[in-house]
């Protein structure tokens, strides 16, 4: 049984003008998620700006994710590290909390060898019980996950269930498939993507779109998991000029601001982190009220 299938929103977390969590406005994202078809919650990704956090923080915004969610939807935590330990304490942590599953990054900066991800993966798996999904985002963390590597841990590690790619690469996605037989869950990790991945046996997307139209990107995984392509591409390829624009500057920078648009307070983003440009704002506004979102 997979852990969600369809839209899980990688969630931004808003901040108060000093620098610290507005959960007032984190709950209301939430609450303004589920009532809009999200199928899951992923906290503190690369989204929720969890680089930028303390140990305790990230695992006090992960708590209240999970205490407000309150098992109407799968919440999954953002545990990654570059240190396998710390990897290890935040999942163990994340699974006391009632986390539903852990998304768990390639280890950043020590860019470990393939043989060094199946450690890594295989000390966070038997740390817990709850699932594992890998996230596969080389373009941030220098390290990819090769097929074979997937297929090894998925097979070995019963909670290794899935991952989130997000390496760009669909001759590696085909390719993985096919060494797993297709007993992984696939979600896509680039909402341009969503359908190509999908239409390789994926099941669903771990999304920044969702942040802003999360009935979209549900409805275009719905039609995607019924086995309607057509329907599904017609969503993803008017969504384009959309993504784009929140693809502007690096994520988490523009899709901040386009939460402020829908009227939420997203607050500052932490350095190194800085404000979205006017020229990508301007974009962003407009490809927001062409999607018909504003």
């Amino acid at each position: 049984m997979a852990v969600f299938k369809g839209a899980g929103v990688a969630i931004a977390t808003p901040f108060n003008q000093d620098g610290s969590v507005n959960y007032d406005e984190f709950a209301r994202l939430i609450e303004y998620q589920i009532a809009n078809d999200t199928d899951a919650i992923i906290v503190c990704g690369t989204t929720g700006e969890a680089a930028t956090m303390s140990e305790k923080e990230h695992m006090d915004v992960v708590k209240f994710c999970i205490d407000k969610v309150n098992h109407r939807i799968p919440v999954i935590a953002g545990t990654g590290s570059n240190c396998t330990q710390t990897a290890v304490e935040l999942s163990k942590e994340a699974e006391e909390y009632g986390a539903d599953a852990v998304l768990s990054v390639t280890p950043y900066y020590n860019k470990a060898t393939q043989d060094g991800l199946v450690a890594h993966f295989g000390a966070v798996a038997d740390a817990i019980k709850i699932p594992v999904i890998m996230y596969n985002v080389p373009s941030r963390t220098g390290c990819n996950i090769l097929p074979a590597t997937a297929a090894k841990l998925v097979r070995e590690k019963d909670n290794i269930v899935g991952i989130k790619d997000a390496a760009g690469n669909l001759s590696q996605t085909a390719e993985m498939m096919h060494l797993t037989d297709g007993a992984i869950d696939l979600y896509s990790g680039n909402d341009d993507q969503v359908v190509p991945i999908m239409s390789l046996g994926g099941i669903g997307v771990i999304s920044v779109l969702s942040n802003v139209a999360p009935k979209q990107t549900h409805k275009m995984c719905e039609l995607a998991l019924k086995g309607d392509f057509a329907g599904a591409a017609d969503i993803q390829l008017k969504a384009i000029p959309l993504i784009k624009a929140l693809f502007a500057e690096v994520n988490p920078i523009p899709v901040k601001k386009a939460i402020e648009f829908l009227g939420f307070e997203a607050g500052p983003l932490r350095l190194p982190l800085t404000e979205v440009s006017p020229e990508h704002a301007q974009q962003l506004k407009k490809a927001m009220q062409d999607f018909g979102l504003i």
